[in-house]
C-alpha cells in the first residue's frame, strides 16, 4: 500500500429526504469508521465510534459544544496529525484503504479530502492565487487557468470575480471568501468535501446560498459537514449522526433522526432540553 493508492480511488427540506433516502442503502460505501477512539493527551474526545459514510450523500454531525463533532471529521483527512497531543486508536477505511497505515501519505489523504473550516480563511494573496495555491503546491501546473476556472464555476463563484481575479481575496465578502474556500477544496480535485460550521459567521443570505451551493455539489461530492444548526442539517443532509459527551448515540436518515428519534438523547437535544 502506498500514498498513491490514494490518488487512484476514485436547501433540502425533511419531506423530500423520503423519496431520496431510499436510494441510499445502494451507495458505495466511502468511508467506514470501525472503533475509532481519539484523545487529546489524558483527555478522551470522542469514544468507540463506528458508522459508514456514503458516496454523493450529505451527512451532518450534530451535537452540543465540546462533543467530539470537530475532532471526528479532522480524523477524515488526518488534520489531527498535527495536534502533538492527539492519541487515535481504530480503523477509518476510504474505500477500503486504512488512513493510518504506516505507507499511506497524509498530504495525499488531504488532497482527496478537503477541509473548510468555521471561519473563511482566504489567503492575502488574489483570488486566482487563492485557488490556484494548492494546484502549484502539488505539481498541478498544466491547465492551471482552466482548473481554477472549473473550481471557482463549481463554487458559483466564477460571475463574480471573473473580470477582478487579480484583485485580492479580502477585499470579497464573508459568503464570497467562505465559496472562494471551498473552490480552494475543489481545485485539487478532492472527492470529499469536509466542512466544519461553514456557514457560522455568515448573515442568513449568506448561509442560504452556501446551503444551496453545498445540494449542487453533491452531485459531484461526498460532503461531511458539522453543524450546531438542527434547521440546517435538517434542510442539507440526507444522512445525521448525533454526538454526546464523545460518544455516537444516533446515526441514521436525518428524516428518521429529527422526526422519529430512537435515543431520548436525541430527542431530548433536537427538542431543546438541553445542548
Amino acid at each position: 500500500m502506498s500514498g498513491d493508492t490514494i490518488l487512484n480511488v476514485a436547501p433540502i427540506e425533511i419531506a423530500q429526504s423520503r423519496e431520496r433516502s431510499q436510494s441510499i442503502a445502494a451507495r458505495e460505501t466511502v468511508f467506514e469508521i470501525r472503533n475509532l477512539s481519539v484523545s487529546y493527551g489524558k483527555a478522551p474526545a470522542i469514544k468507540d465510534v463506528s458508522f459508514e459514510i456514503y458516496r454523493n450523500i450529505i451527512t451532518a454531525i450534530i451535537g452540543p459544544s465540546g462533543c467530539g463533532k470537530s475532532t471526528f471529521i479532522r480524523t477524515l483527512n488526518r488534520m489531527n496529525d498535527l495536534v502533538p497531543s492527539a492519541n487515535m486508536t481504530g480503523d477509518v477505511l476510504y474505500h477500503g484503504v486504512d488512513l493510518y497505515a504506516p505507507k499511506v501519505d497524509p498530504v495525499q489523504v488531504r488532497r482527496r479530502i478537503g477541509m473548510v473550516f468555521q471561519r473563511a480563511n482566504p489567503f492575502p494573496k488574489s483570488i486566482y492565487d487563492n485557488v490556484a495555491w494548492g494546484l502549484r503546491v502539488l505539481g498541478m501546473k498544466d491547465n492551471l487557468d482552466e482548473r481554477v476556472k472549473h473550481a471557482l464555476e463549481q463554487a458559483a463563484l466564477w460571475d463574480d470575480v471573473r473580470h477582478r481575479l487579480k484583485k485580492s481575496a479580502l477585499g470579497l465578502s464573508g459568503g464570497q471568501q467562505q465559496r472562494l474556500c471551498i473552490a480552494r477544496a475543489i481545485a485539487v480535485s478532492s472527492e470529499v468535501i469536509l466542512m466544519d460550521e461553514p456557514c457560522s459567521a455568515l448573515d442568513p443570505i449568506a448561509t442560504a446560498r452556501i446551503e444551496e451551493l453545498i445540494d449542487e455539489l453533491r452531485e459531484n461530492y461526498t460532503i461531511i459537514i458539522v453543524t450546531h444548526s438542527m434547521q440546517q442539517a435538517a434542510r442539507v443532509s440526507q444522512k445525521t449522526a448525533f454526538f454526546h459527551l464523545g460518544v455516537l448515540v444516533e446515526w441514521g436518515d436525518t428524516e428518521q433522526i429529527f422526526t422519529a428519534p430512537r435515543d431520548e438523547r436525541t430527542q431530548g437535544y433536537i427538542t431543546g432540553r438541553f445542548g
